[in-house]
């Protein structure tokens, strides 16, 4: 009898009720799926689980002997086997939710809570294989980490749960790439491998298995020793599948892999030869032929041809890519890549025989490549790029000009595609600045030149010596550069130089001829041309087995034959020159790098120039030069020391009469000179800890003064910790920069001292402002108050606040200011202070880090919502230095500007953006100018707390009010509005239509009324007129616009004189306009005494507003349609055209019975102050400007002589009659409330 038939037996004896029922049936399902794991019945399994179900009813709760958690795991169990034979989710639904109850009757300390820790762990993991929920994998992995705790080395379940945990680990890192799970993989194959060791059936899989996340990781972290350590695993574990052996194919795929990988990486030939050699022998085991394997010796194959230029390579690798192909057919996830790499090799052998129809078969199939890859395929910018290279070749071939037009657009989009950091960033420049110089050839566009010389730059940049591909990229750069500077007089007589040798002496020839306009116009980009010319044509000069100057000139100076040592007079001529300007730009632009690059240059050249050499003399003069020059700059005694024996031996090599001996033996005593005074200074201050004054003193003076203009705490970027204005003094006190200071101060006489120190501390505490749209989580002052920000917890806000401070680091400055942590918003007064200097503080900040956490690195500014909050517009405006970042903290277009505002792409964005003109964004000053602009730009934007938005312009109109949080919205902009007014008399600000404000009837409710909508060019309907503001000119910039083409000396007597056609013409004559300090309400002028009239004002909520006022006569209500919920009126006025108005309610409802009404254009007699610089207009433009249409205000009569804007919102638009009705008009002051 078997195990279950006495199992059986034993519950046939405990009948329902028994007590230890619960035991037999326990006992029973434990044989029963025993059973079924040895012999995989299907029925086994259902009786198992059915029998475990049974048990649970009568184990509700748990023991001391843990009968129901043993009951519930082992039923789990059973489902999660029925799931993997019948794939029924509802079981692994059951199975996970027993397994969690499990876990919960079994703590931490419980002797199979690693059992339930493990289960659960594998059945989130298979539901993650079904369902693909990423949540699974968060939640299977530490599980089964504590699991593996509790199962040690030599723990019987410690290979299982290991395997599961890199197997989760391994999925979430597909999924979301995360560099720390592909670390922990590489620690875990490790660690399983100890459990395999060599002679292990599972030893040579556990080899592979560690050495592809080596490669893997390899990937992503470009970490050679990684590459390095893959293909020796791979090796051990190839001579453990020796031929015949069953995965002996796919090691050799992996390692062929990882050489020609190294080989892109180093260069080594040995990789390539052997990866070639493995990927035949794949060939050989794979008969039926296999796609991949194709491909890849085909790739190897195209990339020894490219090192050792073997057509047999070439054309062996064509044929197998048209075998791959095959194997390829449309549809195949894979044949895109054999399609670009034929296309590729095709288009090389067209470059080596010069067949068409090779380039023309390459075009071809780039172009379905293409098609296969759209935009989110990893391999559309390498397509992009091949088809936009072979396009460039067949517009050379052709003469197509729609193929290079094609090529530069495809060009452009992959270069989108690789961004800084990418390792084809420099091809895709390369590529791209070669067609642009092309389109110049052919059309002589000198901005696609422009375009080519920097992107050949960056190209260059990207490719240091001893890349190979350098090059090539110099030579092409150089000979744009020649095409750029080849100066006209000699243009048509020089024949562009095509050896590396000729390129070189043009380039050079160039730079002394820009040299020659630096030094009669004094123009700084001529001095930069010439160094970079100079430069490029230093390294053309090199011969192809130096990758350096500094190579050069020690294999020269050890002793080259006599036919080498003929050559560097070249050489030596660019040498010193180059150094001269480096040395000249030193001089007039004080950037030290530039004096360390002489230095250098002349240290070479000196090397050249051995004992008994004519040029010794001069060479060791210039040299001294610049290390005294460092000397002054840096103090280093170094310096000195060596300057003064280079000029005595100078002077030893000339005597009394040659040329240079005075100079040498002036400069001589004065390096001497100097090394005395810096040695009693050093003696003096030793003495009595003072030089001059005491400089600490003043130091510290002007740091305190200085800060004192700053925000009052500041991050440390170095650190991450918050600092009040003590603890930034304490910082800079205990700094080299500060150290370094003192140093410096006590060679200074007392005129250079102070402006010595001034510039060092302004340097030292040069800050970066963030600018972000705030979201949840944000840290506030108190969060991280004696907290360094980097070992915080990298969530929400604090991660971008993380993010802010590293960026700021990076661009070298060490202090940064947030608005969310460096305020102490429990303080009604800084926060007072803070919205009344945050304009300041972002205006002289050094940089301003734009966070546009909604942005993607391919996203525009314009889909950001930060340009729809209102405190962003100053921190747009103020600052002189921005810079955009993505939502990944890249570089918004992936541009290393320290200056996006000089980015002439990114400016027409903002402008299309934001409707502000570009003129704005780098010469904003604060103030009242243009008020009414401002407020339209504010009009499109919000904020959370609706008073804030009037808070937000206080910097932007450079006004101090008393910020109250808890007023109205209306209150706040009214009280912002009548400032203006007040100190400004600027009536633009009247220029809105919408609701009025509870404030005053001539301002707005909301600052959307300022809102710039479309024109009018007809008369709108009544639904249109309540909602549109035209975008027509209004009087005030009618006028404003005269106003700047009005010469001082005939406006107002134009304006004192009676006009008639007979004299409209004539230029008048100046006198005198006065403004009152104060005048009555009723005071009236005519049209000749406009330069007469009183400035507005406003007082105690009154406005004092001059207005050309027109008597409404006439108001009738036209036919009421009830289709429409508007009243239309048609409104006569004396002096204007008739007009019609919309309302929304009747006019009746806002107006006191029998009120007088008027039709008002508001008026400052500022309009008609003139400029200066311009003629003076004629009395006809005079006219013809004040007759233009104009936005009138609807004023009622109050009692008290008071008036009140009604019907604002409606846009009247008013025209005058004619010159007549302009020349009797009659200018009143109204009282306006």
């Amino acid at each position: 009898m078997d195990d279950v038939s006495r199992k059986r037996e034993i519950l046939e004896g405990c009948p329902p009720g028994h007590a230890d029922r619960d035991v037999a049936l326990y006992n029973l399902a434990y044989v029963v799926c025993e059973r079924y794991e040895k012999e995989r019945t299907i029925d086994d399994l259902n009786e198992a689980v059915t029998l475990y179900r049974h048990v649970l009813e009568l184990r509700p709760v748990e023991d001391e002997k843990s009968s129901r958690s043993a009951s519930l795991h082992n039923l789990a169990f059973c489902l999660g086997c029925r799931y993997d034979e019948l794939g029924a989710v509802d079981d692994l639904e059951e199975a996970i939710k027993l397994e969690r109850e499990a876990l919960a009757l079994r703590p931490p300390g419980h002797h199979d809570h690693s059992a339930s820790l493990n289960d659960l762990g594998v059945y989130l993991r298979k539901r993650f294989e079904k369902q693909a929920e990423v949540c699974d994998l968060e939640e299977a992995i530490p599980l089964l980490r504590k699991a593996l705790e509790l199962h040690p080395p030599g723990h019987q379940w410690r290979s299982l749960t290991l395997n599961y945990l890199i197997l989760c680990l391994s999925s979430r890192y597909e999924s979301q790439g995360l560099v720390q799970d592909l670390e922990e993989l590489v620690t875990l194959r490790r660690a399983e491998l100890e459990l395999y060791p060599r002679g292990h059936s599972d030893h040579a899989t556990s080899l592979h298995n560690l050495a592809c996340d080596l490669r893997r990781r390899y990937t992503k972290t470009a970490a050679v020793s990684d590459l390095g350590e893959s293909i020796e695993v791979h090796r051990a574990a190839l001579e453990l599948r020796p031929p015949g052996h069953r995965d002996r194919s796919s090691t050799l795929d992996e390692l062929t892999l990882c050489l020609s990988t190294r080989y892109d990486k180093l260069g080594m030939v040995a990789d390539l030869e052997e990866a070639i050699e493995f990927g035949r022998e794949m060939l050989k085991l794979l008969p039926q032929g296999h796609g991949e394997s194709l491909h890849n010796l085909a790739c190897n194959l195209r990339k020894r041809f490219v090192k050792q230029t073997a057509m047999q390579d070439l054309e062996e690798a064509i044929d197998l890519l048209h075998a791959a192909l095959e194997l390829r057919p449309t549809g195949h996830p894979d044949r895109s890549s054999s399609l670009c790499e034929l296309a590729f090799c095709l288009s090389y052998r067209h470059d080596m025989h010069g067949v068409a129809k090779n380039l023309e078969e390459a075009v071809t199939l780039g172009r379905e490549a293409l098609e296969l890859c759209p935009l989110e395929h990893p391999n559309h910018a390498t397509c992009l790029r091949n088809l936009g290279r072979n396009l460039r070749k067949s517009s050379v071939q052709t003469a197509a000009i729609r193929d290079l037009e094609e090529s530069i657009d495809l060009l452009r989009r992959a270069l989108e595609l690789h961004p800084i950091g990418h390792p084809d960033r420099s091809s895709s420049l390369y590529e791209l600045a070669l067609c642009l110089s092309l389109r110049h050839d052919k059309y002589g566009e000198a901005d696609g030149l422009e375009e080519a010389i920097l992107l050949g730059r960056e190209a260059l940049g990207l490719c240091p010596p001893g890349h190979s591909d350098r090059g090539v990229i110099l030579h092409n750069l150089a000979c744009d550069l020649w095409k750029k500077f080849q100066y006209p007089r000699k243009a048509a007589a020089v024949v562009r130089p095509t050896s590396r040798a000729d390129l070189a002496s043009a380039l050079f020839g160039l730079s002394q001829h820009v040299w020659d306009q630096f030094r009669k116009e004094a123009m700084v980009a001529d001095l930069d041309n010439a160094v970079c010319l100079a430069t490029h044509a230093l390294e053309l000069r090199l011969p192809p087995e130096d990758d350096s100057v500094a190579a050069w000139v020690q294999r020269v100076a050890k002793g080259a034959n006599s036919d080498e040592l003929a050559m560097p007079g070249r050489m030596v001529d660019n040498l010193r020159t180059l150094a001269n300007y480096h040395r000249v730009r030193f001089t007039t632009q004080h950037a030290i790098t530039d004096l360390n690059e002489a230095i250098t240059l002349y240290r070479h050249t000196l090397q050249t120039c051995p004992a008994g050499h004519p040029d010794r003399a001069s060479s060791l003069h210039d040299l001294a030069q610049c290390l005294a020059d460092r000397f002054r700059e840096q103090l280093a005694a170094a310096d000195l020391d060596e300057a003064i024996p280079l000029q005595q031996e100078a002077l030893q090599l000339l005597g009394p009469g040659d040329a240079g001996y005075d100079i040498s033996q002036r400069c001589l005593m004065t390096y001497v000179q100097m090394k005395i005074k810096a040695q009693l200074t050093m003696m003096s201050s030793d003495d009595s800890g003072v030089t001059h004054l005491d400089v600490e003193q003043a130091i510290r003076k002007t740091a305190s003064e200085t800060l004192k203009t700053m925000p009052t705490r500041l991050l440390h970027t170095h650190t991450g910790t918050l600092c009040n204005r003590d603890a930034q003094l304490s910082h800079f006190f205990r700094s080299q920069q500060y150290t370094q200071l003192v140093s410096r101060c006590k060679t200074r006489d007392r005129e250079q001292l102070m402006e010595l120190i001034r510039t060092e501390v302004q340097r030292y505490f040069q800050y970066v402002t963030l600018s972000h749209r705030w979201g949840a989580g944000e840290p506030l002052l108190r969060d991280i108050e004696g907290q360094m920000i980097y070992n915080m917890l990298a969530i929400g806000g604090l991660a971008k606040l993380q993010g802010f401070c590293a960026v700021a680091c990076g661009w070298g400055y060490l202090w940064a200011w947030s608005d969310t942590c460096c305020i102490d918003k429990n303080s009604s007064a800084e926060v007072q202070e803070t919205i009344g200097s945050m304009f300041a503080w972002y205006q002289q900040s050094a940089l301003t880090v734009v966070y546009l956490s909604d942005v993607p690195d391919t996203g525009s500014l314009g889909s950001s919502e930060w340009f729809s909050r209102g405190w962003t517009l100053q921190e747009l405006l103020a600052p002189k230095s921005v810079v955009f970042y993505t939502k990944t903290w890249s570089p918004y277009r992936y541009l290393t500007s320290l200056n996006h505002k000089r980015d002439v792409a990114v400016l027409e964005e903002l402008e299309s953006v934001t409707g502000i003109e570009r003129r704005f964004f780098n010469c904003f000053s604060p103030g009242m100018d243009s008020a009414c602009s401002r407020l339209q730009w504010a009009s499109l934007r919000r904020t959370t707390r609706p008073e804030d938005i009037a808070y937000s312009l206080f910097g932007i109109f450079n006004v101090h009010l008393p910020v109250m949080y808890g007023e109205s919205a209306e209150n706040a902009l009214g009280r912002l509005l009548a400032e203006i007014v007040s100190q400004s008399g600027d009536i633009s600000v009247l220029d809105w239509v919408g609701d009025p404000s509870p404030f005053h009837s001539c301002f707005p409710a909301q600052v959307t009324s300022y809102r710039v909508l479309r024109s009018r060019t007809s008369q709108p309907n009544a639904e249109e007129q309540c909602l549109v503001i035209s975008q027509q000119p209004t009087s005030f910039k009618v006028l404003r616009k005269l106003r700047g083409s009005l010469a001082t000396s005939h406006l107002p007597h134009f304006l004192g004189r009676s006009l008639s056609l007979s004299n409209i013409a004539h230029r008048v004559l100046p006198v005198h306009r006065r403004t009152p300090a104060s005048y009555a309400s009723s005071e009236v002028y005519d049209f000749h005494s406009l330069a007469k009239v009183p400035l507005p004002r406003f007082s105690n909520r009154l406005l004092t507003l001059p207005c050309i006022a027109y008597h409404v006569t006439s108001v009738q209500l036209k036919g009421a349609d009830s289709s429409i919920p508007n009243c239309t009126y048609s409104i006569q006025a004396s002096g204007l055209m008739p007009l019609e108005i919309a309302l929304p309610t009747k006019l009746e409802d806002l107006t006191r019975p029998q009120a007088i009404l008027h039709l008002v254009r508001p008026w400052h007699s500022k309009l008609l102050e003139p400029s200066a610089d311009l003629d003076a207009v004629t009395d006809r433009q005079i006219l013809s400007a004040l007759g233009t249409p104009f936005n009138a205000l609807l004023l009622t009569q109050l009692p008290h002589n008071e008036h009140k804007r009604i019907a604002s919102s409606t846009l009247i638009t008013a025209q005058p009659v004619n010159r007549a009705s302009i020349l009797n008009s009659k200018i009143r002051i109204f009282n306006v409330v």
